[in-house]
């Protein structure tokens, strides 16, 4: 089983890092991914990488640091993903947010930015949406981007989410569908084929239903597994092994060197 998005990066992992991937581990986690956010964090994820062998990562600009939107630190970021190649898997955590007091002619200038990197050097991304599937979709169109990547924490209709689909995405499935609330979002990846999704924590945010408050650690990707085969009226070990496949063909990682197939 793998957490394809966990910022263990974060400083508030800094006390227990090891013992929350041990928990992890005993939770049937072998694998964990975590994405970029800003040039100040790109280092700790270097480090990490080297020094833990189950993680991989990502490095990209979010759209919720505004300082960090700009050119010099595109530039920054294409020196440290042609420095790094063989560590890093992916371009992101990128995208667009309409919560966010960040202009979206800023945003959308530095996600194109971005997906031309990430092109340009034959990498998936991990994109970051909220409220903006019609923009991304847009852009991704414009742009016949070709890498694929990850909607990371996706929620939408089917009809969204096929439309990712065919342009080589696949979804990330994290807490939500632990909330029986979110009947809209659960019957969409109910609906979905399991070859084309991944789990998810987005530790430590997202907290699963029953853990509000609390923070979001690897080890909850069992119960997001868990979920998920509910809906699929299927075992959690066929998940997990559907899932992880789904990562190797997505990423490349430890164990898993060579060219990355096609999306």
């Amino acid at each position: 089983m793998i957490d394809s998005h966990c910022h263990l990066d974060f400083d508030i992992f800094d006390n227990d890092l090891h013992k929350v991937i041990d928990s992890a581990k005993d939770a049937g986690v072998t694998r964990f991914l975590i994405p970029g956010t800003t040039p100040d964090g790109w280092q700790r994820q270097l480090q990490l990488r080297k020094s833990i062998e189950e993680i991989d990562i990502a490095l990209g600009l979010h759209p919720y640091f505004p300082d960090t939107l700009n050119g010099e630190n595109i530039n920054k970021l294409q020196e440290a993903l042609t420095a790094h190649h063989e560590r890093v898997v992916a371009l992101g955590e990128i995208g667009l947010d309409k919560t966010v007091d960040i202009a979206m002619a800023q945003q959308e200038h530095i996600l194109c930015e971005q997906l031309e990197l990430a092109q340009s050097l034959n990498l998936p991304v991990i994109l970051h949406h909220r409220k903006t599937h019609h923009l991304l979709l847009k852009h991704l169109n414009a742009l016949n981007f070709t890498q694929g990547g990850v909607i990371h924490a996706f929620s939408g209709s089917e009809q969204v989410a096929r439309e990712y689909i065919e342009r080589g995405f696949y979804l990330g499935i994290g807490g939500t569908i632990t909330y029986a609330r979110a009947s809209k979002t659960r019957d969409t990846v109910a609906s979905l084929p399991l070859d084309r999704l991944l789990l998810e924590t987005d530790s430590p945010d997202m907290p699963l239903s029953g853990y509000q408050g609390k923070r979001n650690t690897p080890a909850k990707v069992s119960l997001v597994a868990q979920s998920l085969a509910e809906l699929h009226d299927t075992s959690v070990s066929d998940i997990s092994d559907i899932t992880d496949e789904n990562y190797r063909r997505l990423f490349r990682s430890v164990g898993n060197e060579g060219e990355r197939p096609s999306a």
